[in-house]
């Protein structure tokens, strides 16, 4: 007998018990539900995890293997490293569609062949199959997720409702007289509780009644029943490891810990970045006013984050999200689409083509993003922070780029008054004029790239103008939005 509805079936779904059981539909728990598709999506070589890069040889595994073993999960793992979308994407391992009793009042999806409350029992028992109703609950329905900080008890399990009580009659060690959380009512499906170390002791006592009893206890009055959740949990490092900040017994009950990572290689960061900016909705190749990312700029937005991750001014236990990555790469893009906006009847050359100058504007999407740590900043505004992370990517990129011989005569000739001025609405055009000055500078550019396309130069130009002020070879001053770069 199969465990699950033939595609076709799916199509006319069984409305009444009888049906239901007529089609061969059996019933099996959410764990077990997780396991048939995960192998199944084994056995065919489907992608797993589909738009989660990186974690392949190292996070993936650990999770298969703690879904094969039928536990509940939690993802351990500093801000941005995709634990919510990994917790979200288990979805997908959910059959489609779920049928359950089509019974208004109650409070969770009934399993038909398995109620586990008052009102579902009865309605099995006392109506013939056919005239017991059956609705159907989609996958991405049964999947809810809360925030830990500021959640009662009475938002994740229940609560007693006086009204029910009072009004009602009903005793106080019934499931009449309660009002159900968000828990009891995931019956059948996932759910996900993030920051876990932030819930109070009393939250994560009822926590740890549901992973060991599978039932719910409110105000001291046992009230039994069987749920069937698969329990998913988030939380820092940090946090989670203090003594005192999660119950020991709660610990104990959760049956694999998933750790997770920022990229490893800067290219998967890389891509990661881009990724998530398309898909937040930067299209860089717009149809009126394109932008193309160079690949250096599109590496030194990534190196910011690299940095700050190993910054002495950033406090390294609360970590740097790939999100401060994200909105520097949008930024970026968006300053340079706003040029060629601007200066489209001055004949800027499209597609526009970042620039250093162009995160000038980051500190608008980098600030809040992370946080320094006090001890090592020495007074530091979050702003010098962002600056100096800044000046430490561009160097470090633009060793990687440049070879050092003939920088000292670009020095030189700084050194006999030059200044160079640029800037993020500056045409294209104007950085030929600029750089007759400097000759040389031209001549570095093209190691960056030789391309004749103006934007392309005058990105390559501001890069390595930059690059010489962040390996102190020259200075720069800012002035209305605008950078002169001088010895």
């Amino acid at each position: 007998m199969p465990e699950t509805m033939p595609e076709t079936q799916t199509t006319s779904r069984p409305s009444t018990l009888a049906e239901l059981r007529a089609s061969g539909w059996r019933s099996r728990s959410v764990k077990a539900e997780l396991q048939h598709n995960l192998v199944g999506a084994l056995e065919e070589g489907r992608p797993l995890f589909p738009g989660i890069v990186g974690y392949d040889d190292t996070v993936v595994p650990e999770v298969v293997n703690g879904l094969l073993a039928g536990h509940d999960l939690l993802f351990l793992g500093e801000k941005g490293q995709a634990k919510s979308r990994l917790m979200r994407r288990l979805v997908g391992f959910l059959d489609e569609w779920t049928p359950y009793l089509d019974l208004p009042d109650c409070p969770v999806h009934e399993d038909p062949f398995h109620p586990i409350t008052r009102d579902g029992k009865a309605l099995v028992a006392g109506h013939p199959e056919s005239e017991v109703p059956i609705a159907w609950w989609h996958r991405d329905d049964r999947y809810a997720e809360r925030l830990a900080p500021g959640t009662k008890f009475a938002d994740l399990i229940g609560e007693i409702d006086p009204a029910k009580v009072l009004s009602g009659g009903a005793s106080l060690n019934t499931e009449d007289a309660l009002s159900f959380g968000l828990i009891p009512r995931m019956h059948r499906g996932l759910f996900a509780m993030n920051e876990l170390p932030d819930l109070d002791d009393l939250v994560q006592v009822g926590l740890f009644n549901i992973l060991e009893e599978r039932d719910v206890q409110i105000r001291g009055y046992p009230v039994s029943f069987d749920i069937d959740v698969c329990v998913l949990f988030s939380a820092n490092p940090a946090t989670y490891n203090r003594s005192g900040k999660v119950i020991p017994q709660l610990k104990d009950r959760i049956g694999t810990t998933v750790v997770t990572h920022y990229p490893r290689e800067r290219e998967l960061g890389m891509q990661i970045t881009r990724e998530q900016a398309i898909e937040d909705g930067i299209l860089e190749l717009d149809d009126r006013f394109p932008v193309v990312v160079p690949r250096f700029m599109a590496e030194v937005v990534e190196q910011m984050a690299i940095q700050a991750r190993a910054s002495k001014w950033v406090d390294q236990d609360s970590g740097v999200s790939a999100r401060f990555s994200i909105a520097n790469y949008k930024t970026m893009v968006s300053s340079a689409r706003r040029r060629a906006i601007l200066l489209a009847d001055q004949g800027e050359p499209t597609p526009a083509i970042p620039r250093i100058s162009d995160l000038g504007h980051f500190h608008s999407s980098a600030i809040g993003k992370l946080e320094l740590d006090m001890m090592g900043t020495h007074q530091m505004s979050e702003s010098q922070v962002l600056d100096a992370i800044l000046a430490e990517a561009v160097a470090q990129v633009f060793g990687e780029y440049v070879d050092q011989h003939g920088l000292e005569e670009i020095s030189e000739i700084f050194g006999q008054g030059v200044r160079v001025e640029v800037g993020d609405q500056l045409p294209s055009a104007h950085y030929a004029e600029l750089l007759k000055q400097v000759p040389p500078a031209w001549a570095k550019a093209f190691e960056v790239n030789a391309a004749e396309d103006a934007a392309v130069r005058a990105s390559c130009v501001e890069f390595v103008l930059a690059g010489l002020w962040a390996t102190d070879r020259i200075s720069r001053g800012e002035r209305f939005g605008k950078v002169q770069y001088v010895l």
